[in-house]
C-alpha cells in the first residue's frame, strides 16, 4: 500500500492523500478506516473528517463505490488490477493523538486519517510527503530520502505519526546503545542542558527496572501549544506530548508536567505496546477491543511514572507525595468508586469514552489503578519483606508475555502478582480491583510499613464540608457540579447544574463559602436556578455530619529503622 500526501491550501487544514494499491483480483475490493486508535480507549469516528472520496480505475476512469459502514468503503473493479483512491482529510485538532495543519506545521497521526485493506494489513507500506525542501521531519519511520517513509506493515505505519515544519528544534541522548530524539515545534526556548539531564535519568531507571528496551531508538514529539494544554499519546517508537503555554514550559508546574507525561509515556513503550493484554494482541482497529486490564496498562504506567521521577531524583519526596496526593483526593471525592469496580470501569472507557458521565457512575483507570497499583506494590513488598515488588510483576510480564509477543490474561496477571507476593492475593483483588470496597483501611496498614500515614481533614468549603456539594465558578455564576448521595444538599434539594443565585436574599458572585460560613448553626435559605430556568428556594441546616474531606499521604518526620528501610528502597533516598 502506497500513500501520497499533498497540502496545497493549509489554511483550509485538508490535506489531500492518495492510497494507490495494485495486484487486484476479483470483483470488488473493501477499503477500511480504523475506528479508534490505540491509546484512547473509545471509538473516534474518523471518517466524519473525510471528505471527495474517490476510486479510480487502470486508467484512471472512476470506479464505482458504495459504504458498506460509516468507515468501509467497497470498490467494484470492473476488471481494474488497481486502485487509487483519493480524498479530502480535515486536519484540525492540535492534541497528541489526532492530525493539525497550518502555514508551520504538518503533524498527523495516520491512524486517524489512513485507508487499509484488512488482508493486506500484513504488508509492507511506503508513504510519500510533498514538503518543502527546508522542511524536517520528526518521526520514527524509515526514511530513505527526504518525504519517503517506509513502514514494516500498516500497524507499524499507524503507529509512528509525524511533525513536519520549518522550525522543528531537535536534540538527542544515548543510553545502553539506544538513541532517544526530543523534537520541539513551537514558541519555545529548551534549555537542552536541564532537559537532556532529566530525561537521560528517567530513562536510565526505566531501563534498569525492566532490563532493557523493546526498541533501538525513541522520539518524543513534542507540540507546544500557545495555550495551557496537557496529553500525552503513547506508540512503540515514539510519543506525542502537546503541552502548554509553550513560553512556560520550562518553568514550574509546566515542566513538572513535561517531564511526568514524558516518563508516563516511555513505560507505555513496555506496558501495553509490549506487554499487551490478549483482547488487543493483535489490535482491531475496526471495533471495540474490550479489556478490563486498564488498571494494569493505565494504571500501573500512571503510578510508574511519577514513581520512576522520584526514584531518579528529577522529582524530590515533597514533588511525588503533591502528585500522588492529587490522584489520592479525585479517589476520595469520587462516589462512583462504590458503584463500579476499576476493572469495569476498563470495559466501559468504550461506552462513554474519557468524560465523567452521568453523576458517580464511573471511575478513572488513570487514577484509581495508579492507586492500586500502589497498593500492590506496597502489599507485596510488606509480605516479602522488602525481597520483592511491584518491579518484580512487571519484569516477569516482559519476559514472558512482551518479548515472546504473547497476550497477557486478567488470570495470568493475577497469577503472576501473587507469584511474586508469594501468598493468595484473591482477597485483594475481589475487593479492590473487582469490588468497590473503600480503600481508607488497607491504606493506613501498607502506609504504615513505609513509614507514612493517611491524613483526613475536612474541606475547608462550607458547601462541601457543612452540604455536601461542589460547585464552579465562573463570572458571576456560580454552578452545581457534584452532590454527594446522602448528604444533607441532596435531601433538601439541590441539584447538578443548578446556579446558586443568593444565599439569605445576598446574591452569590464567587463568594458562597463566605456566605455559608456561620458557626450558629442557623438555616440558610439558598436561592438556585434550576436548568429549566425556575427559581427556588432550599433551606440548608447544618447538621452534625461531614461530608468531602481533605485526603493526603505524608511522610512521618520519625520513622523507624525498618520503616526508612521500605521507604527508602520504595522511593529512593534523595
Amino acid at each position: 500500500m502506497k500513500y501520497h500526501f499533498t497540502f496545497p491550501d493549509r489554511v483550509s487544514r485538508f490535506a489531500k492523500i492518495e492510497l494507490s494499491v495494485d495486484g487486484l483480483d476479483g470483483e470488488e475490493v473493501e477499503f477500511c478506516l480504523p475506528s479508534w486508535r490505540p491509546g484512547r480507549y473509545e471509538l473516534g469516528n474518523f471518517a466524519k473528517n473525510i471528505r471527495s472520496w474517490k476510486a479510480l480505475g487502470d486508467d484512471g476512469h472512476p470506479l464505482p463505490f458504495r459504504k458498506k459502514s460509516k468507515d468501509v468503503w467497497i470498490v467494484s473493479l470492473g476488471g481494474s488490477k488497481s486502485v487509487k483512491v483519493r480524498y479530502d482529510y480535515y486536519c484540525a485538532q492540535p492534541d497528541a493523538g489526532a492530525c493539525w495543519i497550518d502555514e508551520e506545521l504538518v503533524y498527523i497521526n495516520p491512524i486517524h486519517c489512513c485507508l487499509y485493506l484488512p488482508e493486506r494489513m500484513h504488508e509492507p507500506c511506503i508513504v510519500h510527503l510533498a514538503l518543502p525542501e527546508d522542511y524536517s521531519v520528526a518521526c520514527s519511520l524509515d526514511s530513505p530520502s527526504h518525504g519517503i517513509f517506509h513502514a514494516v506493515d500498516f500497524h507499524e505505519l499507524v503507529d509512528s505519526p509525524w511533525m513536519a515544519s520549518a522550525t522543528l528544534q531537535t536534540n538527542s541522548y544515548e543510553l545502553a546503545g539506544i538513541q532517544f530524539h526530543i523534537w520541539f515545534h513551537g514558541n519555545i526556548s529548551p534549555d537542552w542542558d536541564k532537559i537532556l539531564h532529566d530525561f537521560r535519568r528517567f530513562t536510565e531507571v526505566q531501563l534498569q527496572t525492566m532490563g532493557g528496551f523493546p526498541v533501538k531508538n525513541y522520539h518524543f514529539l513534542v507540540l507546544a501549544l500557545p495555550f495551557r494544554f496537557y496529553h500525552g499519546v503513547e506508540h512503540l517508537r515514539s510519543t506525542v506530548l502537546a503541552l502548554g503555554p509553550a513560553e512556560k514550559l520550562m518553568e514550574s508546574p509546566f515542566y513538572d508536567d513535561f517531564t511526568g507525561v514524558a516518563s508516563h509515556e516511555l513505560f507505555h513503550v513496555w506496558n501495553i505496546k509490549s506487554i499487551r493484554p490478549a483482547e488487543m494482541l493483535p489490535y482491531d482497529y475496526s471495533v471495540e477491543n474490550y479489556s478490563r486490564l486498564g488498571y494494569v496498562y493505565e494504571g500501573v504506567t500512571t503510578y510508574y511514572g511519577d514513581l520512576f521521577l522520584v526514584r531518579c531524583g528529577v522529582y524530590s519526596h515533597a514533588q511525588y507525595f503533591d502528585e500522588l496526593n492529587v490522584r489520592l483526593q479525585r479517589h476520595f471525592d469520587s462516589h462512583a468508586r462504590f458503584h463500579l469496580p476499576v476493572a469495569d470501569a476498563s470495559f466501559d472507557t468504550w461506552l462513554d469514552g474519557y468524560v465523567s458521565g452521568i453523576p458517580h457512575r464511573k471511575t478513572s483507570i488513570y487514577d484509581e489503578g495508579s492507586l492500586v497499583a500502589l497498593m500492590t506494590d506496597l502489599f507485596i513488598r510488606r509480605a516479602t519483606s522488602g525481597k520483592a515488588s511491584l518491579d518484580d510483576v512487571m519484569l516477569v510480564l516482559y519476559e514472558d508475555f512482551g518479548k515472546r509477543k504473547i497476550g497477557y490474561s486478567e488470570s495470568d496477571y493475577i497469577a503472576i502478582v501473587e507469584r511474586v507476593c508469594g501468598q493468595s492475593m484473591s482477597d485483594f483483588f475481589v475487593d479492590y480491583v473487582y469490588g468497590t470496597e473503600n480503600y481508607e483501611t488497607l491504606f493506613v496498614e501498607l502506609l504504615d510499613e513505609v513509614g507514612c500515614d493517611l491524613v483526613r481533614k475536612p474541606s475547608l468549603k462550607s458547601n462541601e464540608n457543612k452540604f455536601g456539594f461542589r460547585v464552579t465558578s465562573e463570572g458571576s455564576i456560580t454552578r452545581v457540579t457534584s452532590v454527594l448521595p446522602g448528604s444533607l444538599a441532596e435531601h433538601a434539594g439541590v441539584g447538578k447544574e443548578d446556579e446558586i443565585v443568593a444565599v439569605n436574599g445576598i446574591k452569590v458572585e464567587s463568594n458562597l463559602h463566605e456566605l455559608l460560613s456561620g458557626d450558629d448553626g442557623r438555616p440558610e435559605v439558598v436561592t438556585l436556578m434550576t436548568p429549566m430556568k425556575k427559581l427556588k428556594d432550599v433551606v440548608l441546616t447544618p447538621g452534625l455530619s461531614a461530608y468531602y474531606h481533605r485526603y493526603s499521604i505524608c511522610p512521618r518526620a520519625y520513622m523507624s529503622d525498618i520503616q526508612r528501610a521500605f521507604f527508602e528502597s520504595w522511593l529512593g533516598n534523595n
